[in-house]
């Protein structure tokens, strides 16, 4: 079949069979199929959707055009768990020793940051020597060492994804839920993973800004998962404020070492567990008496933290340097007292952005010392002049512009403020 008789069909708001999808995501990975043909196709799939099985055959034509890891190659229950992406979300850092000190192996596949925050990746590269660009047998050697590896997506997994990103990226396809998915979890699947679980973000500094696209993302997520076979939940959390009290590289790196000690902020602590509990219950560790393993246990313990420190020494590097810290601390103070009844994720992640944390294009270089710390919650009270937050600057901002930013991401009032959930649904396959 002609490519152009396949993006005809789907342009007509057909179904697609999984040859056609096959041979297409073939084709194009390549290189036989050119890029205009392929966008005409992602400006279709756009428009008129997928079925669950069609973007089930997506993923996997996507996930089988690179390289997929052998299972069989990972000791133990492999268990994953992906974010959309928001403001201050370091929870995977905590997250992956955490389960592994649990019994369960956690190979992790993570990305770099585009926008107004950096990724987990080069959260880790705040870390001296922090490597994340393994080899496959590099990446095995944490796992079977401390049962967690952290890395960046390799040339060799998901391919096709790569090239359709940044084609989806210049052609306005971005917000297609089937292509999100498929290039979620083509590349979670090229992992070797039994079981995922999904941290779908909902607010001002996420993705999906309002709780029905939440919803649809979410439930498009948990069932590719099951039409593939795999065991998978997403939990719907709140992105209206920024997690926990850190936000920037280095500094969320120190909240997850806080985190692994047992005395992180409430909320990304409690994220942090409740995520653990969900990854241990789809990946079926049991404790000795047949329940699910209590991951509160192993931050009390210290052997999540040794896990992490393991994991950080096979991947090169070396915490006991420390981590880069700003020249300077500036604090923002509050204009009047009451309760914080606003702390704008989305104004509080361009703010981080100004001062070097994150990369508004792909070239740009981030500093790792600068953010925003001691961040100030919605319901907690204030008095004036106090710190709204801790800025960590290095002195390349354009310090008005930073401080009108700021000033739009808080609100008080004065009375007390009701405060939303952070985990906000669930969904299970």
């Amino acid at each position: 079949m002609l490519p152009q008789w396949i993006i005809e069909k789907k342009r007509d708001g057909a179904e697609l069979d999984t040859q056609e999808i096959r041979e297409f995501i073939a084709g194009y990975t390549q290189g036989d199929i050119p890029d205009y043909q392929m966008s005409a196709l992602a400006m279709a799939i756009y428009f008129n959707g997928m079925s669950p099985r069609e973007t089930a055959d997506l993923t996997l034509a996507m996930m089988n055009s690179g390289k997929v890891i052998e299972p069989d190659n990972i000791p133990g229950t492999k268990v994953d768990k992906h974010s959309t992406g928001g403001i201050g979300d370091k929870i995977s850092i905590p997250l992956a020793p955490l389960v592994a000190a649990c019994g369960a192996t956690v190979p992790m596949i993570s990305g770099r940051g585009l926008g107004i925050t950096g990724g987990t990746l080069d959260k880790l590269e705040s870390i001296p020597g922090y490597r994340v660009g393994l080899s496959e047998p590099e990446f095995f050697h944490p796992l079977e060492t401390c049962g967690c590896s952290m890395i960046g997506q390799t040339a060799e997994i998901a391919p096709a994804d790569k090239k359709l990103y940044a084609l989806r990226d210049v052609t306005a396809t971005v917000p297609s839920i089937p292509l999100i998915v498929s290039s979620i979890m083509s590349k979670k699947m090229a992992e070797g993973i039994d079981a995922l679980v999904l941290d779908v973000k909902c607010g001002s500094g996420a993705f999906m800004k309002g709780i029905e696209d939440a919803r649809l993302l979410a439930q498009g997520l948990v069932d590719t998962g099951k039409a593939m076979g795999k065991k998978v939940t997403a939990l719907i959390t709140d992105m209206n404020q920024p997690l926990g009290r850190n936000v920037g590289n280095a500094l969320e790196i120190q909240e997850s070492l806080d985190i692994l000690n047992g005395k992180g902020p409430a909320d990304s602590q409690g994220l942090t567990l409740s995520l653990a509990e969900e990854m241990l219950r789809v990946a079926e560790v049991h404790d000795l008496g047949g329940g699910v393993m209590d991951p509160a246990l192993h931050l009390n313990d210290g052997s999540a933290f040794e896990k992490f420190e393991q994991m950080v020494k096979c991947h090169s590097g070396d915490l006991s340097a420390g981590l880069p810290k700003a020249g300077n601390l500036i604090e923002f103070p509050a204009p009047k007292s009451g309760f914080i009844s606003k702390c704008d994720a989305e104004q509080i992640g361009r703010a981080s952005l100004l001062l070097g944390a994150g990369r508004a294009k792909t070239t740009d270089s981030i500093d790792h010392a600068v953010g925003i710390s001691n961040l100030r919650k919605i319901g907690e009270p204030i008095e004036k002049g106090q710190p709204l937050c801790v800025i960590h600057s290095n002195g390349h901002e354009h310090k008005q512009h930073l401080f009108q930013t700021l000033e739009t991401a808080f609100r008080i009032s004065p009375d007390p403020v009701e405060t939303t959930p952070l985990i906000l649904e669930v969904m299970q396959a």
